[in-house]
């Protein structure tokens, strides 16, 4: 990893297991966090898709059994939402994006952000860097117990 520059992590329910990466867990989180220290401090920048209950119901609804998404089903910011704010912060202030991986479990979601950051890629003259990854990672470990029994809940279909 390279030193100095920040390694971002998105994800509403895991944390890595590798303590260089600053974790946020929603839209707001992650435009802040790049607000604040510049898009050109970053180095690398891993999507989850599903950050909320929203989301999550909509995979279990739609994704799973249709492969598809209906964004009208989910009220929270995702991380598609985040990446297209990063998208335009980076052609709004002509700074290069840093590394872009995608580690959700959503693969329509993810091949959603992956398609967008590439097509940006593309019409910047930049071959495609944004892939598929898995990070090493504890899970649910920054939910309420209330939280991860809505979450047990909405996997077994009741809510």
């Amino acid at each position: 990893m390279v030193e100095n520059k920040i390694y971002l992590y998105l994800d509403d329910v895991r944390t890595p297991l590798d303590p260089t990466w600053q974790v946020v867990r929603n839209y707001n989180q992650f435009v802040a966090h790049i607000t604040l220290h510049g898009l050109d401090q970053y180095e690398c920048i891993s999507f989850d898709h599903d950050l909320g209950e929203e989301a999550m119901k909509e995979y279990y609804r739609n994704v799973k059994p249709k492969s598809f998404i209906n964004y009208d089903n989910i009220s929270e910011k995702t991380g598609m939402d985040c990446a297209r704010w990063l998208v335009d912060e980076s052609y709004r202030k002509g700074i290069k994006l840093p590394i872009t991986y995608v580690h959700s479990a959503n693969p329509v979601g993810a091949e959603n952000i992956i398609n967008y950051i590439n097509n940006y890629y593309k019409s910047q003259g930049v071959s495609e860097k944004c892939v598929a990854v898995k990070v090493e990672h504890t899970f649910m470990g920054t939910l309420t117990e209330d939280q991860k029994t809505r979450r047990i809940a909405i996997m077994n279909g009741d809510l």
